[in-house]
């Protein structure tokens, strides 16, 4: 490949991947908007949705759980059930992200920012 330029052939190349790398990552970027995790507590009781990029999407709550003398016990379920989905999503983000970067010889769980 470009013989006779010496190491500018295999910077030609490294100039490629490093352009098919960021259109990947920007198409991994929008994907990560549309996978969903759940994230629950209480046994199921309350359950948070969330795409992969942490943003909630819908909230999902048991009636069984709304008397009016448990009010503190609902907010800690609904909130942690938001910090599980949210949870989830860095770890499902970090996951496509391993799956992206597998064959750039990057040390195994180097974290690329998003």
């Amino acid at each position: 490949m470009l013989k006779g330029l010496g190491g500018l052939g295999d910077m030609a190349g490294m100039m490629k991947k490093a352009q098919e790398m960021e259109a990947k990552m920007t198409q991994l970027q929008e994907d990560l908007h549309s996978v969903t995790v759940t994230g629950e507590s209480g046994a199921g009781l309350v359950k948070a949705t969330a795409s992969a990029k942490g943003e909630l999407k819908a909230l999902d709550i048991d009636p069984s759980i709304f008397n009016g003398d448990d009010k503190e016990v609902v907010e800690d379920l609904i909130l942690a059930a938001i910090k599980d989905a949210q949870s989830k999503a860095s770890e499902r983000a970090q996951e496509e992200m391993a799956k992206l970067t597998e064959g750039l010889g990057l040390p195994k769980g180097m974290k690329l920012p998003f």
